[in-house]
Formats: structure tokens, sequence, C-alpha cells
């Protein structure tokens, strides 16, 4: 019996039609623009222009005789097809991936790629670890992607990436392993002429009346500042929040506050600058960076190499983080040398 108009096939000629008339880079592109719900942003993560990925979407709508998406307000959603595509290519993706795992574990250290995505402030640290690693192992291609938490967790769930630095988990998730492997103490910072700049031991109420610049609501940072505060029985009293800590050290340069930031978002700082340490009670809030991977998905010999390597870095980023407190310190001193002497 003949099934050629059961509705089995969309397209005449079955896989080999799809062999010949499509391309993994298309379907790479419909995942991406699923996974991210957005034609623009799927060119900004493949590296493309929007007209060349709305041109390669169009020939592989054509090639499956379907349309793909449909638009919904400034926002695109998949078809009833098009879900079945994405499933597809979840599938077929995610088989090369294991298949590129398996070629690069036969190769050994010699060649092979690891895709690192990280949090903002993680910015600051990873690059300083990739670096010592692509320096030991010259051969390894390195890709570093960084986003929010909340993207973070996307690109894990969706195993984008091979792993995933951020900071202390806020809940337990039995499919995802959590390693701590570096130190992330955050610190309050302030213009270097504030008042409290040259005072020790300032009880955390002293705060209380400062304005605080703040991440993001989700921003873990800003979770431990509100927790500290709440601790002491106080309200923290925010006037502005802000998405990067760069635009709030320009921010705290300016007058506008206080605020409390990770110390190795400070180290270039250290050295001389307009800001400053306040030696508050409760501070540094000691906190860990973690590597985070799918528990039940298999790392690849790179993943595991580096992971070992980060956690065997550790020293070297207590040692450095130590000399931008020292540098800090010193600056207080001087600080506190000059206000004597006018006075």
């Amino acid at each position: 019996m003949s099934h050629a108009n059961d509705g089995r096939h969309a397209f005449p000629g079955g896989a080999d039609y799809l062999i010949r008339h499509a391309t993994l880079r298309q379907l790479q592109l419909l995942e991406a623009i699923v996974r991210l719900g957005s034609f623009t942003r799927a060119a900004e993560e493949l590296f493309l222009t929007q007209p060349t990925v709305s041109m390669q979407i169009k020939k592989l709508s054509e090639t499956l005789g379907t349309p793909l998406f449909r638009h919904v307000g400034r926002t695109v959603e998949p078809t009833d097809a098009g879900r079945e595509v994405y499933a597809a290519c979840r599938e077929i993706l995610g088989t090369l991936t294991d298949l590129e795992v398996k070629l690069s574990d036969l190769k050994g250290l010699k060649r092979g790629r690891l895709r690192l995505g990280v949090v903002t402030t993680a910015k600051y640290v990873a690059p300083e670890i990739l670096g010592a690693f692509c320096k030991k192992y010259p051969g390894i291609e390195v890709s570093l992607g960084v986003t929010n938490r909340e993207h973070i967790l996307e690109r894990l769930t969706a195993h984008d990436d091979d792993l995933y630095v951020a900071g202390q988990p806020r809940e337990v998730n039995e499919q995802i392993e959590s390693i701590p492997f570096a130190p992330n103490p955050l610190v309050v910072v302030a213009r270097i002429d504030h008042p409290l700049a040259t005072e020790r031991d300032i009880p955390i109420e002293a705060l209380a009346g400062e304005s605080l610049i703040l991440r993001e609501p989700g921003s873990g940072i800003r979770d431990a500042v509100v927790k500290c505060f709440e601790q002491a029985g106080l309200t923290p009293r925010v006037r502005m929040q802000l998405g990067s800590n760069e635009a709030i050290k320009h921010a705290i340069v300016g007058g506008l506050g206080i605020s409390v930031l990770s110390l190795h978002s400070l180290r270039l700082e250290s050295a001389g600058g307009g800001l400053a340490l306040l030696d508050v009670q409760g501070f540094p809030i000691m906190r860990r960076w973690h590597l985070l991977h799918w528990r039940g998905r298999e790392l690849s010999l790179v993943a595991r190499t580096f992971l070992d390597f980060a956690i065997a870095y550790e020293p070297e980023i207590a040692e450095r983080l130590g000399h931008a407190r020292e540098a800090f310190e010193q600056t207080r001193e001087r600080l506190r040398g000059r206000r004597t002497s006018s006075a």
C-alpha cells in the first residue's frame, strides 16, 4: 500500500530530502530562536546578522513546507511544526555534542574545546583562570559567555555550555552539581573622601542612613546585602539599582552613595583611584564562587580537567585578593594621616 498521501511527511522524500536541502546551521538557528524567543538574540549569540538568520529560517520553512514561527507582539513563538522540529534539533545537536566529547577524549588534551558560561560578576575571575589554563593547555579552544544569573540557569538547563561559574546557590537542586572553587568576599565600598573611609570597626547601624546603590533584584550580591541588614534589624535605604558593577562604581565616584561589591571587581581600583573600602562589622561577607554542571551529563575530558584546574588555582586567587585588600588598607592609612595632620 502506498503511503505517499497519508500525511507522514510534510515534505517529499523524507530524510533523504532533508539531508539534501536542510543544513545543520539552519537547525542550530531554529534551536536558538526557540530557546531565546527572539531572532535578534539568536543572531547575537551566533555572531550573525538578523537578516541572515531570517533568510535561513525562511529557507528551512520552505524546505519543510510549513511555517515554523509566528509573531506574538515583539516576540516569536514556534508553531506546532516548529516545536516538533525544535525537539528534533535538540536531539540532533545533543548527539553531535556527545560525539565531540568522545572525540576530544580520544585526542586527549592536545586539542578540544571548552565552553564556559559565567554570571556577570564572575567576569572578573573567570578570564584569569581561563588564561592560566590556556597557557598550560595551548591547544584547547575556549569560549566565554557572560550573562545574568537567570540566563545562566537557562543555558545550564539547555546544556548549552560545558561548565558554569555562579555565586552561592539559592536552593539545592539534585540535578545540578555545584562545586565551590574560589573565595568571593563582598566588601562595602565608598568614595575615597567619604567620612567613614578612615574609621575602623564601623557598626552596621552606621550605614542605615547611607544611600545604598545595589544591583538589580535577583542578584546574589543584593540578596546577601539585604539579608545582612535584616539580621541586624535594619532596612537598607536603597537610592538606586543598577545593572552592572562598573555602573555602580561610577555612581559611587559621582557621590551618589555607597555599595557592596565583590572584591574581585575592585582589584584594578586597589592600585589607586576614587574608591575606598569601609571597615564595617560583619564584612567582608565571605561567599564562594561555584562551578556548576548538570549532574546526569558526562563531562568531557577537557571540562573535567578545567574543573580540577580551577579548584587547584584557589591559592593564586586568594593571594591576589589579599594583595588588593592590603592596597586598600594602605590607602586608608594614608587618608587617616592626612586627616590627622589637617586637624
